[in-house]
């Protein structure tokens, strides 16, 4: 892989209006609501080939805030080989692969010492 291996973040919420306007207020920002795909997803600003890592809030069914409540993205060339991995190395797969329309697809999983992570890819 020749990319940084993590590649985005998410932050995880119960009430996405709350969430949103305390982001945007505290570091005088506007997030941008990612559109075609089943769950609230609002995108902090990002440019690529500047230093630093994208990421979003999110309002998800069955994914909640609290300790643990960020989530790191690993980046793959397809989220479902490594998803495949997870189980038999002793993790388990919280949510298999799906769709994140234009921006590729996704799947969430927790490793051996209970920390829930994504892989995400564009394929």
């Amino acid at each position: 892989m020749e990319s940084n291996i993590v590649g985005w973040f998410e932050i995880y919420v119960r009430d996405i209006a709350r969430a949103k306007k305390f982001y945007e207020t505290v570091f005088c920002t506007t997030l941008e609501k990612v559109e075609n795909i089943d769950f609230d997803y609002w995108m902090f600003p990002w440019k690529e080939g500047r230093e630093g890592s994208g990421g979003a809030l999110v309002q998800m069914d069955g994914v909640w805030p609290g300790p643990g409540g960020t989530l790191n993205y690993f980046m793959c060339n397809d989220c479902a080989v490594e998803e495949a991995r997870v189980a038999i190395h002793g993790g388990e797969v919280i949510r298999t692969k799906f769709s994140l329309g234009p921006n590729g697809f996704a799947a969430i999983v927790k490793d051996t010492e209970g920390n829930v992570i994504g892989l995400h890819s564009m394929k």
